[in-house]
């Protein structure tokens, strides 16, 4: 069965607004699409000062639980 797509930019916007809800640290992380084949996860990014902010590593964890979940839900479009 084929899973639907979404644009980086969707599947990027999803991630933040589940970032929002699950878990508090600062909001100036970037984050981007890393396609690998057929899959895809998050990476995350952010300066030395934002990284070095209460709750940044657990933003960072759930992230990578968030990409999980959403991989297996979609594809990347293009």
């Amino acid at each position: 069965m084929t899973k639907p797509t979404r644009t980086e930019a969707e599947l990027i916007a999803m991630a933040r607004a589940e970032l929002k809800e699950h878990v508090e640290g600062p909001d100036a992380i970037g984050i981007s699409v890393i396609r690998d084949g057929d899959s895809w996860e998050f990476r995350a990014d952010a300066d030395a000062a934002t990284a070095a902010k209460p709750g940044y590593p657990e933003r960072v964890a759930m992230l990578v639980q968030i990409g999980d979940h959403l991989s297996k839900q979609f594809d990347v479009a293009g």
